[in-house]
């Protein structure tokens, strides 16, 4: 009987491992896909116009964020507390609320972007030609708000595979769409430039071009989500009937109880996009005051946001993956309240991010000018002292994104809006500091993000300590990642030397670089035993990889006898 009921955990975990995997992979890739499109865009777009593109972005981000960016999350919270206790009917009056909740809020604030993009850009945003490419992005806050409720009911219901698989297709559209619209509207914006005398028209046309891919992308994902949905519609039709619920919640509960849900969680998620929109327009204010030129500072402005934040976004993209899984993971947890597989959950969830994260930010370290001459033929000095300075923010960010899902998940949903206020307020002050007594210029961004990203973490860990007792655990969880990473980065440093001797050139020795610094860093991680045997057998295929591993020798010896 007790074997049977361990190997029943041990299932849950493999589920919450393998959909957890899912999903980070699919993240993977979208980020893998957009940084590929992100080159010939940025140089398309030029400096100045990733300018122009970067700071609708964060705009266009704030807003959905403020509206239903945190509808995926609550419903699949909600979705799979109803699931765990067998209420399949109220699991899908959650989403029949949900999705009609999105299409109003989703509208209204559509409509609100669109017709106040003229005074936001100006006033606000310092920007006024940003206005173009954020109409284009207002357009999308209303097919986003629907695609997310559709993807947290899936999630909800312990599949991450239609979100995996939309999200795919939404960034491949994206990626043609939006090269094609940067092309053809730079095009038209540098001919209606010189007619006009402006010209930034030309960079601005092209932003508002490769927004459009967003935008169409979305449409294509939430059509493929739309499908699946009618797929599954006879299964959502069979548990309907065979659900023997008795209380059935009314959709003015699930309204409320959705609210409820949601507020801590656009508070939080809220404050990390606030944190770049007010850097943004901080770095654009003191940056005229100290006599800077709108073509400068919207250049530096496009480096940061084009170049140095779309490489430290890819490794994050996995970790937003694994959190996704956790919230309703550990929310069934929750609800039994079992300590052990609480724990586990966690160790669990922050080891695998961390070894991610660890050698990203490394690699990072390592690689910095050789990554930006490979992807963007950039060989000058700010673009790599950036992501050299700010690739710690990596391990920092992907920290607290999962442990804003693990407080989350055990329903401490307050705990990371206010820890994320106290980052900010801590954020700013080291940011004006930074900006106008060190005159840092664009390095303060990087100086005060990871300022913030730090508190985050501070705060997270005393929290989730607080809510359930758990200790993080050290050793296997930072320590030997870290090491096993140094090891990386010493070997990845030297053959990158070496190949750039011998063979030269842009993309051969990074490449070599990058795969020899692969296989090192999973050599290193398996021989120092950062991985038990049941995490190793917990992964995606785990039994084969486990058997791999023995094969070639790559555990510690004494887990061999």
């Amino acid at each position: 009987m007790a074997g049977s009921h361990k190997n029943k955990k041990q299932t849950k975990k493999d589920d919450f491992l393998v959909q957890g995997a899912i999903l980070a992979v699919a993240m993977f890739l979208t980020k893998i896909i957009g940084v590929v499109y992100r080159i010939p865009l940025t140089n398309i777009l030029g400096d100045e116009g990733n300018g122009f593109y970067g700071y609708a972005f964060e705009v266009y981000a704030m807003a959905l964020m403020l509206s239903t960016f945190s509808l995926p999350v609550a419903v699949s919270k909600l979705v799979s507390a109803r699931m765990a206790m067998h209420q399949r009917r109220n699991a899908f009056r959650v989403f029949i609320g949900a999705l009609v909740f999105s299409i109003v809020v989703g509208l209204t604030v559509s409509l609100l972007i669109f017709f106040g993009a003229g005074a936001i850009s100006t006033h606000l945003m310092e920007s006024p030609l940003s206005v173009y490419a954020l109409r284009v992005l207002a357009v999308g806050l209303f097919v986003v708000a629907v695609l997310g409720v559709l993807r947290g009911y899936f999630q909800g219901l312990g599949t991450m595979v239609p979100t995996a698989v939309s999200q795919i297709i939404e960034q491949v559209v994206n990626a043609v769409v939006s090269l094609a619209g940067a092309s053809v509207l730079f095009k038209v914006g540098t001919a209606a430039g010189k007619k006009s005398g402006e010209e930034l028209l030309g960079p601005a046309y092209g932003a508002a071009g490769g927004t459009l891919g967003t935008v169409v992308g979305a449409v294509f994902a939430l059509l493929f989500l739309l499908f699946a949905i009618s797929v599954y519609r006879k299964t959502i039709r069979r548990q309907l009937r065979t659900d023997r619920t008795r209380k059935v919640e009314s959709y003015q509960r699930i309204l409320k109880i959705l609210l409820i849900t949601i507020a801590p969680i656009i508070f939080s998620t809220a404050i990390y996009n606030i944190n770049q929109i007010l850097d943004l327009t901080i770095f654009n204010k003191v940056m005229a005051a100290q006599g800077f030129t709108e073509k400068e500072y919207m250049a530096l402005q496009g480096i940061y946001t084009g170049k140095y934040n779309t490489l430290i976004n890819v490794p994050l993209a996995m970790a937003n993956g694994l959190a996704a899984s956790v919230i309703p993971s550990m929310t069934a947890a929750a609800a039994i309240n079992d300590k052990r597989q609480i724990y586990d959950k966690i160790s669990q969830s922050i080891r695998f991010t961390m070894m991610i994260a660890i050698p990203c930010f490394v690699g990072f370290v390592v690689l910095a000018s050789p990554l930006m001459v490979l992807l963007y033929n950039d060989s000058s000095a700010t673009p790599a002292a950036l992501l050299a300075i700010g690739s710690v923010t990596v391990v920092l960010y992907c920290w607290s994104t999962v442990s804003n899902s693990i407080l989350q998940g055990l329903d401490k949903l307050s705990e990371p809006a206010k820890n994320a206020g106290i980052s900010l307020v801590v954020h700013l002050i080291a940011l004006f500091i930074m900006l106008v007594v060190f005159k840092w210029n664009i390095y303060a961004l990087v100086g005060s993000n990871i300022v913030f990203s730090v508190c985050m973490c501070a705060l997270n860990a005393r929290a989730i300590s607080k809510a359930c007792g758990y200790k993080q655990e050290i050793d296997r969880t930072f320590i030997k990642p870290l090491t096993a990473a140094v090891i990386m980065g010493v070997v990845t440093y030297v053959a990158y030397l070496f190949f750039d001797l011998a063979i030269g050139g842009r993309f051969i020795p990074a490449c070599m670089a990058i795969l020899i610094a692969v296989i090192v860093y999973a050599v290193s991680i398996l021989k120092l035993g950062t991985l038990s045997d049941a995490d190793i057998k917990a992964l995606p295929q785990g039994n084969k990889i486990f058997s791999l591993c023995r094969k070639f020798h790559l555990l510690p010896r004494h887990r061999l006898f």
